[in-house]
């Protein structure tokens, strides 16, 4: 039986988990679809979850159709958790994307569609709740139209929307010849001459579907099951089933993590080839240079069976699997052969707050559990400011501080608040800048001879770290010690904001060699360590930055307004104000439309303000688009949590001090 990994993604509210129970009902796993507002849903299993009635971690469940096992992994809908939609795109077969009947599209779903085409995962569209009052199915197929801008193929229509009696008709119309033609050249021909038979039609359709080609769209309710066994039919008939060889090498990605009762990691991953079994010693994560990649022997694995899962001794090329005795295993980490890379498709958070802990909750313990909190979810960022004792974490909204908030006290028992969130800056160097310290010469305490030239680097290029000078020049231990605080210091620019993108190129290097006096041991005083380049690389990296300069950039969002027109003279003044760009204007009907950018620091303020600008009518969607250079009141500084390369004198105290 062929298998297919099957991703669920949504916008909050469009009934995505509520699909996924009807979808294990229809497969008979279930006896009966559980309901969100009830908590008793398959896949929410946190309390946390049943409680709020959102998905906050990802799931997987099992179902078995015809001709295909399909695992189904039920993602969050909140943009606040789209790094857990993140982590699951990589190892999808396909994917459903979930729309509201009556909210329609909104901007997650064009965030979902825009990341599924790019990737090329083949997706089906399911327009959900065509039973809610207010339901209107066609027009969100025009608006789809609109604003996905992908082929879409509806695969028959609505009926009696708004209404318990709602259904499914199935069936393809007209413009389904015309889609798929425009794609297919002997289809053209024979549409062209009036000559398409509904095989070769159902043919082209499946062909351009499991390419990505085309967007097949089914209408229904999950709540009543309308139109689900037709979904059903498409999933088996339409997606592709799961490739890979279960004799190659082995290569998994580990895309979840979480600890089991007595704090044992645990790793969910997809086999893309080979075969993973029990007590097999394999090698996992990624190795430093020079160095061999760590190895974990399997203690423990599980497949997916229904809505639990089941031990196995193996499990083969395109399972999904629960793994432990990896120790050491992260998030995005290889299994065997490296394969896929592990990619960021969303951007990175772009807020952060201090968490304060309460009375009685001790420092330590809270520093571990977000720790742990951080494996599970590595975006979150935990930062660690010893000198006032802070601790700080990355935050894509305000519901997901809530979420950390509970958790922290439910599963670890720490009372914690929050300091106010405030917004992630990045730096960019400004031109390019060189310094280099002599060993022994000058005031450089350190037995090492460091020369650092720092250079600009697109977006989304990353840190590149080259050399100018020969690899054999010194041991190879002092190279790797000044790349690895390369990166380390670019953490902090000279205005504390991390400097994400940038080259920076080794022009000078020197050490002490090996010395020893007679008849002793090695002598730490005239010999070059890796203590030495460690130390004098962020002063020499920091002096280059100086004479480079850095240009402090903010988030900036996209944003749709639609709002009453007459309220215009209102509203454009405070987008003004609020550093708000609008590019575009529309005007359908009594309705006006404004479409723009706004710093990603006003965008809470514009979310309060617009009721009262629009009597209630604005809707406002937003979404990060891009970092621009802060050019409003002053330039954001971020307290600095490392010794503080800036001042020389300050560095030099406490690197001597650490290591007394």
């Amino acid at each position: 039986m062929h298998l297919l990994n099957l991703g669920i993604l949504a916008h909050v509210d469009a009934g995505k988990t509520s699909l996924t129970e009807r979808l294990l009902h229809t497969a008979g796993v279930i006896d009966e679809a559980g309901s969100v507002d009830d908590g008793n849903t398959r896949t929410d299993t946190l309390a946390l979850e049943r409680r709020r009635g959102i998905t906050i971690k990802s799931a997987v469940v099992s179902f078995p159709l015809d001709g295909v096992t399909v695992n189904l992994i039920d993602t969050p809908g909140h943009p606040d958790f789209i790094a857990e939609v993140e982590r699951v795109l990589g190892v999808l077969d396909g994917a459903v994307l979930v729309v509201s009947a009556v909210e329609g599209v909104q901007a997650q779903t064009r965030v979902l569609m825009r990341t599924l085409r790019r990737l090329g995962i083949p997706t089906l569209i399911f327009v959900n709740k065509i039973d809610r009052r207010g339901a209107n199915g066609s027009a969100v197929l025009d608006q789809m139209a609109r604003r996905l801008a992908v082929p879409l193929v509806p695969m028959g229509s609505p009926a009696a929307s708004g209404t318990r009696a709602a259904r499914f008709v199935p069936g393809l119309g007209p413009a389904a010849a015309e889609v798929l033609a425009d794609r297919d050249d002997d289809l053209l021909a024979a549409y062209v001459d009036d000559r398409v038979e509904r095989g070769r039609l159902h043919a082209a359709l499946a062909t351009q579907a499991r390419r990505s080609q085309v967007h097949p769209v089914y209408f229904g309710s999950a709540v009543t099951g309308a139109g689900v066994p037709e979904l059903v039919a498409g999933i088996e008939r339409l997606l592709p089933a799961a490739g890979g060889d279960p004799a190659g090498t082995l290569s998994a990605t580990v895309f979840k993590v979480e600890r089991g009762p007595t704090g044992e990691k645990i790793a969910y991953a997809r086999v893309f080839s080979g075969t993973l079994r029990v007590r097999d010693r394999i090698p996992f994560g990624h190795a430093a240079r020079g160095a061999d990649r760590p190895e974990g022997r399997v203690t423990a694995l599980s497949v997916f069976d229904g809505a639990a899962d089941v031990r196995r001794d193996s499990a083969g090329a395109g399972r999904i699997v629960k793994v432990q005795g990896l120790g050491g295993i992260r998030i995005g980490d290889p299994l065997g052969a490296p394969g896929r890379a592990y990619e960021h498709h969303f951007a990175p958070p772009t807020l952060e707050t201090v968490v304060v802990p309460g009375p009685g909750t001790d420092r330590r313990s809270l520093h571990l559990a977000l720790t742990q909190l951080a494996e599970q979810d590595p975006l979150i960022g935990v930062r660690h400011d010893e000198l006032r004792g802070e601790t700080s974490v990355s935050l894509y909204g305000e519901v997901q501080k809530e979420v950390v908030q509970a958790t922290l006290a439910e599963e670890y028992g720490l009372d914690v608040t929050f300091r106010e969130t405030t917004t992630l800056c990045i730096e960019r160097p400004a031109g390019t800048g060189h310094a280099v310290e002599f060993n022994k010469k000058d005031a450089n305490p350190f037995l090492a001879t460091v020369g650092l030239r720092v250079e600009p680097a697109p977006p989304g290029a990353g840190v590149a770290f080259r050399l100018e000078v020969e690899l054999g020049s010194m041991p190879y231990a002092f190279f790797k010690a000044v790349e690895d605080t390369v990166c380390e210091t670019l953490g902090q620019g000279l205005h504390g904001w991390r400097i994400p993108d940038c080259t920076v190129t080794m022009t000078h290097c020197g050490y002490s060699p090996r010395q020893s006096h007679a008849h002793q041991g090695f002598d730490k005083s005239m010999s070059s360590t890796g203590y030495d380049f460690r130390g004098l690389t962020p002063l020499v990296l920091t002096a280059a930055l100086r004479r480079a300069g850095t240009v402090v950039h903010e988030p900036v969002h996209r944003f749709t307004l639609q709002a009453p027109a007459d309220t215009l003279g209102a509203l454009l003044p405070v987008l003004a104000r609020l550093g708000a760009v609008p590019e575009t204007t529309g005007a359908p009907g009594a309705s006006a439309v404004l479409e723009g950018t706004v710093p990603a620091a006003r965008v809470h303020e514009l979310e309060q303000r617009l009721p009262g600008l629009t009597r209630g009518e604005g809707e406002l969607e937003t979404a990060f688009d891009h970092y621009a250079p802060v050019t409003r009141g002053t330039v954001p500084e971020r307290p600095r949590t490392d010794r503080n390369p800036l001042n020389r004198k300050e560095y030099l105290l406490n690197v001597m001090r650490r290591t007394d």
